[in-house]
């Protein structure tokens, strides 16, 4: 069974001698990317390696509300896509430190500046759902991967998840219901069936929790 031990080792592996590795980390929503992030910035060498959340590029609620998307958010067409390429570009460039947003959950907003990724950081992962949509404008991030990851988790169990999720956030159990079959799982299938095959699958279905 692969581990995060395991994966971290083919980064390191495909990095080589490059100067910087930029993973792409992909999944429906409820998947588990933001765990395995977690656990791929621990396994992989101590202050090389950085995370960039696609979720930062989220837009806000008040712009959703002017394009009449809050009902679709999460949805691709609710992100920057174009700031997250531009972003990714001054990354691999290695030039200087970059600043980018970070998703605040419970807030329900991203967070301006709220991390910093090394000029001298070599393993970037980037974590999002849409990052091997195989379609404009998400097909045109595809050259700024060195690798891809994405995570396999059964439709259940990830209506099961998104329901737990949306619960813990204050939600009702008719409410978070009515939003993951309207919005959460539909995303999820446009996940699944239009992402471009990965060089690696990891299925956190069948991994330890701990």
């Amino acid at each position: 069974m692969q581990t995060a031990q395991d994966i971290a080792a083919r980064i390191v592996e495909r990095a080589g001698d490059l100067r910087r590795i930029v993973v792409a980390l992909a999944g429906p929503p409820g998947a588990g990317k933001s765990t395995l992030s977690e656990r791929l910035l621990a396994a992989l060498p101590v202050g090389e390696a950085a995370l960039v959340p696609m979720d930062g590029y989220h837009f806000d609620n008040a712009v959703l509300d002017q394009i009449g998307l809050r009902q679709r958010k999460g949805a691709p067409e609710t992100f920057d896509c174009a700031g997250l390429a531009a972003t990714l570009r001054r990354i691999r460039s290695g030039k200087e430190p970059v600043v980018v947003p970070v998703f605040d959950r419970e807030a329900d907003l991203a967070r301006a500046g709220a991390a910093i990724i090394p000029a001298d950081a070599r393993f970037i992962l980037v974590e999002g759902n849409y990052l091997l949509l195989d379609r404009a404008p998400w097909s045109e991030l595809a050259p700024l991967f060195d690798l891809t990851i994405i995570i396999d988790v059964p439709m259940a169990e990830l209506e099961r998840r998104l329901l737990a999720r949306w619960r813990d956030l204050g939600r009702s159990e008719e409410a978070a219901r009515v939003w993951v079959e309207s919005n959460d799982l539909p995303n999820a299938r446009l996940v699944v069936e239009g992402s471009r095959r990965a060089d690696i699958m990891w299925s956190t279905f069948l991994q330890p929790s701990s």
